[in-house]
């Protein structure tokens, strides 16, 4: 599979393209968000919801009609968001495009930007199909009982020990944890092979960028933790 994979990551050198595969991510992701939301349904989404304003001080303080708008205003926000994920997916592909093409700049890189984002794309699909299979699956199988919201942002496979956790009273610990998950770590691996290549640096050059790019996704996680009362 990973030969497979170099002669992709040769062929994005010289011929880079991303648009099938932003595509194909951002179908999936957003399948994912309006499946569970339809599993869940309105009640689900309206319990998640006021656990997630009662950890609000200011909230808690209004009186129970205030409280029901305040509920009314997130869930409708919620719903508009679902359909700007597509959107997002894609900002956010760009933005890690970005951060790619500007760490291997700085190692000495000698591949374009969209060398870089055609990398940050293709390492992302194997990973992001694979979890969001089986968060389909998982989806089809539990309950709505079964599944909570609060830590099922980025799928129902629990591919790290983060399970070992209870993440509502450790939200930072099980998202640091949360970091050591098979999806990613497999992710980081193509990244690197696909750096290597694109850009001609040394496999030392190619994993410091990854691991760089890695650990500031880790601190706007821990980050996210730490605002929300949710492992990230």
């Amino acid at each position: 599979i990973f030969f497979f994979f170099f002669r992709t990551f040769e062929d994005l050198r010289r011929k880079p393209r991303w648009i099938m595969g932003m595509v194909l991510i951002a179908l999936l992701v957003s399948a994912y968000a309006f499946g569970i939301s339809y599993k869940v349904g309105e009640a689900g989404m309206r319990r998640f919801m006021v656990e997630q304003l009662e950890k609000n001080p200011n909230i808690q303080s209004l009186d129970p009609e205030a409280k029901a708008n305040a509920i009314d205003m997130q869930l409708k926000i919620q719903g508009y968001m679902r359909y700007s994920i597509p959107i997002i997916v894609v900002i956010a592909l760009f933005i890690g495009g970005l951060l790619y093409f500007l760490g291997t700049k700085a190692f000495g890189g000698t591949g374009g930007f969209m060398q870089s984002l055609s990398v940050w794309v293709y390492s992302s699909i194997p990973p992001t199909v694979l979890a969001m299979l089986g968060s389909f699956i998982v989806l089809a199988i539990k309950s709505a009982d079964e599944i909570d919201l609060a830590t099922s942002q980025r799928g129902l496979i629990n591919a790290n020990p983060s399970m070992l956790i209870d993440g509502k009273a450790h939200p930072l610990l099980a998202t640091l944890i949360a970091t050591v998950d098979v999806f990613m770590i497999w992710g980081w691996i193509l990244a690197a092979i696909g750096l290597r290549i694109t850009n001609r640096l040394s496999s030392g050059s190619a994993w410091g960028v990854v691991i760089i790019i890695a650990v500031i996704g880790v601190l706007f996680r821990l980050l996210g933790a730490i605002f929300s009362g949710n492992p990230g």
